[in-house]
């Protein structure tokens, strides 16, 4: 069992608990690879300059939350814009609203995506990364859609 404690004080999950996160999050990817969004994990190579929905494991062996979450990345374009507003002191320039409104929109769409998929997907009910979505698991298939009970009398 891995319980180091990395940089930040919290213990890190174990090798067997962040095997079971990371294909959680491959699952993420599938689904909305499927749904022809472009997805991709955190920190994967070659992913910084890269657009579309950012997936990301949690590490820590204490999760408040979900052990995956989803968010949107808008084109690094966008961002840049939204720095460089801020940067020249205009916090109120659309650019700088721009990517957080895309992300809050892009979220009903990640959820609904996910749990047509067969996960369970929830918003981030946290004003750090509001347009976040908590990914906590998968569902089993339902059960199948009750039938009629009686059949109509005849005339």
């Amino acid at each position: 069992m891995n319980n180091a404690v990395p940089e930040h004080g919290f213990a890190r999950a174990s090798d067997e608990v962040l095997a079971a996160r990371n294909e959680l999050a491959d699952q993420v990817v599938r689904a909305l690879r499927h749904a022809g969004l472009p997805a991709f994990r955190e920190g994967a190579p070659s992913t910084a300059d890269r657009s579309g929905a950012v997936v990301h494991v949690e590490p820590d062996a204490e999760t408040v939350s979900a052990p995956v979450s989803v968010s949107w990345r808008c084109d690094p374009a966008m961002i840049e814009a939204a720095v460089d507003s801020l940067t020249a002191g205009d916090p109120t320039a659309p650019a700088v609203h721009y990517p957080g409104t895309v992300g809050l929109h892009m979220q009903e769409a990640l959820i609904k995506i996910l749990l047509s998929s067969g996960l369970v997907a929830t918003p981030e009910n946290d004003t750090t990364n509001p347009d976040h979505v908590l990914v906590s698991g998968t569902t089993s298939d339902p059960p199948p859609a009750p039938g009629p009970t009686s059949t109509p009398e005849s005339p």
